[in-house]
C-alpha cells in the first residue's frame, strides 16, 4: 500500500551511485561512430552528517539566503551554511541532492552580524573608481551611467554627435572630478 506522498518510479533504478549517460558531442568525427559516455554522479538525499536540505517555500524560520539578509542589512559574518536551499528543478526530485549551482546557502539570522559601514576613505576610493568609468576623456562631462569606453573610447556625443541630455551629466569643472 502506497503511503500519500509516495510515487513509484517509472523505471527501476540501479543500485550502484552513477549512472550513464550519453553525451553526443559535436566535435566527434565521423570515423568514430561511439557517442561519448560520462559517469554521473546521483547523490541520495540527505546522507549521514550532510546539511539539511529545503525546497522553496518551505524554509523554516531563522534560516535565510545571502540576498535576504543582505534585504535585512545583515551578513553572515563568517559562519557557515546551515542548509541548502534547493533549485526548482529539484524540487521536481525529492530524492535526489540539490548539486545545482542555483541552489543557495541558507545561514542562520541571529548569528548574522550588522553590515560593516564603508569609511569615508573606501568611499573615496569607490567614487574614484566610477568617476573613472563615467567620465568621458574627450569633453571630460561626468555622466550618470558608466560609457562604453572600452568599445568607443568616449561619449556618445563625442563618438558620432548624439546629443547627450543635459540632465543626464554633470559638467566638468576646473578641480576634481568626484561627485563626493
Amino acid at each position: 500500500m502506497l503511503t500519500p506522498g509516495h510515487h513509484l518510479p517509472l523505471h527501476p533504478r540501479p543500485e550502484a551511485s552513477s549512472r550513464r549517460l550519453f553525451v553526443v558531442s559535436s566535435d566527434r568525427s565521423d570515423a568514430d561512430p561511439t557517442p561519448d559516455v560520462r559517469d554521473v554522479e546521483i547523490y541520495p538525499r540527505q546522507p549521514s552528517g550532510a546539511i539539511p536540505q529545503y525546497d522553496r517555500g518551505a524554509v523554516p524560520d531563522g534560516l535565510a539566503t545571502r540576498r535576504q539578509l543582505r534585504d535585512m542589512n545583515r551578513s553572515p559574518g563568517g559562519q557557515d551554511p546551515v542548509a541548502v536551499l534547493r533549485c526548482k528543478v529539484c524540487a521536481y526530485r525529492p530524492d535526489w541532492s540539490c548539486a545545482h549551482p542555483t541552489r543557495g546557502w541558507l545561514y542562520r539570522v541571529d548569528r548574522a552580524k550588522p553590515k560593516r559601514t564603508p569609511t569615508l576613505a573606501q568611499e573615496e576610493a569607490l567614487d574614484r573608481a566610477m568617476a573613472a568609468r563615467q567620465t568621458c576623456p574627450e569633453c571630460r562631462r561626468r555622466y550618470q551611467y558608466c560609457l562604453p569606453l572600452r568599445t568607443l573610447g568616449s561619449c556618445l556625443e563625442c563618438h558620432d554627435g548624439t546629443p547627450a541630455d543635459p540632465d543626464s551629466y554633470i559638467a566638468p569643472r576646473n578641480g576634481h572630478d568626484l561627485a563626493a
